[in-house]
């Protein structure tokens, strides 16, 4: 039996291909503002590195009513290191929004997201955004985005997708490029009209697969999913059917989504998207039941890990001065904590008690969550991103990734002998824009790590590289990936412009004058292979001839600004990352710059 009444659908993307904004254009039309109410763009991106960053990273539910129909929305994200988001709340919706660019057409994103949709027999509408952009071909965008549901084997009936043109930054959509619009509601209508409504027995045994995990303070851990069979009623005894066990609990609060506002109701019935508190001991792909009929029901498998970084207790000189929670008992409680909500992570015990081994699906994955835990007073060190190597029938597999990168014309040899040099070939290149091409590239995952700077560099800021996981591949060898050493202080102290000043000779510097330092910190980049010990707090002492201020001021370059990804990025195998909640510090696992050599010089031995 369908539950008419409603509509259960899912918007996905590549990255920065408008789903936010969409969904933006869709609630303001839907009139569930007041007509004085102020809305701030990107009005799901409700969490604070969402709005600086402009990405999604938690996928997130809401809910519109049109013609007596409710339609609930899942945003989610476009990046492919937050795909586990994406997976899980799959299982929740009866189709599709597929959002393509009009200019920059399917991505690797997009074809990962795709395949996943087509998998699950999703019925997919696809919407070609930002038709106002300059240089945008609707119609090529779609005859390629045709061309990518045969090559992923889509049926016959997936193949017949409804196409709506849309501008979701000026609130638009139309049939055809030839209409005029002044509204969004025939994305509405297309919904309505192709997706079906939810398949569900609405007379059964309660039965809802649990897709996603909130808390709040005052009703602690709420889940969120899909009624997939019966009714589920406030103040119920249910069955919680995890892996191998079940247990007892009771729905303490139930809740629907009305537009942006958890709205709570006495009963929901099956083929609707609901929330509930009141048990604790909730994960990720349980299966709420009714006492009488314990069913679990199959959860999605999540794709594995493919990049390792160790999260340790800062042990440097300035440990405990800046952070709140600084010992491994705190790490590791956050940790876990972390592994409730987060799918695709996953945190391993090391020898040591003060490191833990904390796999994700890539850099950013994993910068993010070090940079909510800095936000939230944590202090730690974090190690160079390593890849995961698989044994497959007895060959040393790695992670190969899907990269595309859209560079200037002038820029395309030195970014084809660069990624050479990382072993990537290149699979396919095309013109895109004018004056840019589009090359698309097989590359190990390791050959990522580190290049997006060097790659920004080489384009002049103008080019743009998106990857995603592609398969694994036997491991294609050693490579270099960073050509430079750095320049290391030599003493604790603070940084002075006069040391400066003959540091900066030496490369490219980090820091500026009046920053505390340490032995074994790195203060920049110097110019050649090597490292150098150098000593930033020198002053200048005065004779017997002149005063130390008399000779012209010392003007300084100004510092190279690292954020916390291009920290991460730039550190090589014997180097750390100081991250605390005001400072981000690179410095060499091994502080003592003599012991430093001793072990360079074993190493060199063996």
């Amino acid at each position: 039996m369908n539950n008419e009444k409603i509509r259960n659908i899912a918007i996905i993307a590549h990255v920065d291909h408008g789903k936010t904004t969409l969904v933006d254009a869709l609630l303001k039309q839907s009139h569930i503002f007041r007509e004085n109410e102020q809305v701030s763009e990107r009005v799901m991106d409700s969490n604070d590195l969402e709005k600086e960053r402009g990405i999604t990273i938690l996928s997130k539910n809401t809910s519109v009513v049109y013609n007596d129909i409710k339609i609930n929305i899942v945003d989610t994200p476009g990046h492919a290191d937050f795909g586990g988001e994406v997976e899980r709340v799959l299982k929740m919706v009866d189709g599709v929004l597929l959002l393509v660019d009009a200019f920059e057409g399917p991505m690797p994103q997009t074809r990962e997201v795709l395949k996943k949709s087509l998998a699950l027999n999703l019925k997919p509408i696809v919407v070609i955004n930002k038709i106002d952009r300059p240089g945008s071909e609707p119609e090529k965008v779609l005859d390629k985005v045709f061309d990518l549901f045969i090559e992923l084997e889509a049926t016959d009936e997936q193949l017949e997708f409804p196409v709506v043109y849309a501008s979701a930054k000026n609130g638009i959509a139309k049939m055809s490029m030839s209409e005029d619009s002044d509204n969004i509601t025939c994305i509405f209508d297309t919904i309505i009209e192709n997706i079906q409504a939810p398949r569900c027995e609405i007379d059964g045994t309660a039965q809802m697969l649990v897709s996603n995990i909130d808390y709040d303070e005052y009703l602690g851990r709420i889940g969120v999913g899909r009624v997939e069979r019966g009714s589920i009623k406030s103040g119920m005894q249910v069955v919680v059917c995890k892996d191998g066990k079940n247990i007892n609990g009771k729905i303490a609060k139930l809740f629907t989504y009305v537009g942006l506002k958890r709205t709570e109701v006495d009963e929901v019935k099956a083929g609707d998207i609901i929330c509930f508190s009141g048990i604790e001991d909730l994960g990720i792909g349980d299966t709420i039941c009714d006492v009488s009929n314990p069913e679990k029901i199959p959860f999605v498998d999540i794709d594995e890990p493919t990049v390792s970084m160790t999260f340790s207790v800062n042990n440097g000189p300035f440990a405990g001065k800046e952070g709140q929670f600084v010992t491994s008992r705190h790490i590791r409680d956050r940790l876990f904590k972390e592994l409730e909500r987060n799918v695709s992570l996953r945190v391993k015990e090391t020898d040591s008690s003060e490191s833990f081994e904390v796999c994700g699906r890539g850099e950013l994955h994993l910068s993010i969550l070090i940079e909510t835990m800095r936000r939230e007073g944590f202090e730690l060190l974090v190690s160079r991103p390593k890849v995961i190597f698989k044994e497959i029938d007895g060959v040393k597999c790695e992670p190969i990734e899907r990269l595309v990168v859209n560079v200037p014309d002038e820029s395309i040899g030195n970014v084809i002998e660069k990624l050479g040099r990382r072993k990537a070939e290149m699979v396919n290149m095309e013109p895109a824009e004018l004056g840019h091409t589009k090359i698309e590239f097989k590359i190990p995952a390791r050959g990522i790590i580190g290049y997006r700077t060097e790659f920004l560099t080489d384009t002049k800021g103008t080019g743009t590289m998106n990857s995603i996981f592609d398969c694994y591949e036997p491991y294609k060898g050693e490579f270099s990936s960073r050509t430079r050493g750095v320049l290391v202080a030599f003493e604790q102290g603070t940084s002075i412009t006069y040391g400066l000043y003959n540091a900066q000779e030496r490369g490219e510097l980090f820091i500026g004058a009046g920053v505390d330092v340490y032995e074994g910190m790195i203060v920049g980049i110097n110019s050649r292979a090597e490292d150098i010990a150098i000593n930033v707090c020198k002053e200048k002492h005065l004779t017997n001839t002149r005063s130390s201020g008399a000779d012209e001021a010392l003007r300084l370059v100004p510092p190279i600004q690292l954020s916390l990804e291009k920290a991460i990025e730039f550190i090589s195998d014997d180097e750390l990352v100081e991250v605390t909640p005001k400072n981000i510090r690179l410095r060499k696992k091994i502080l003592d710059s003599k012991t430093r050599e001793r072990e360079a010089r074993r190493a060199i031995t063996k």
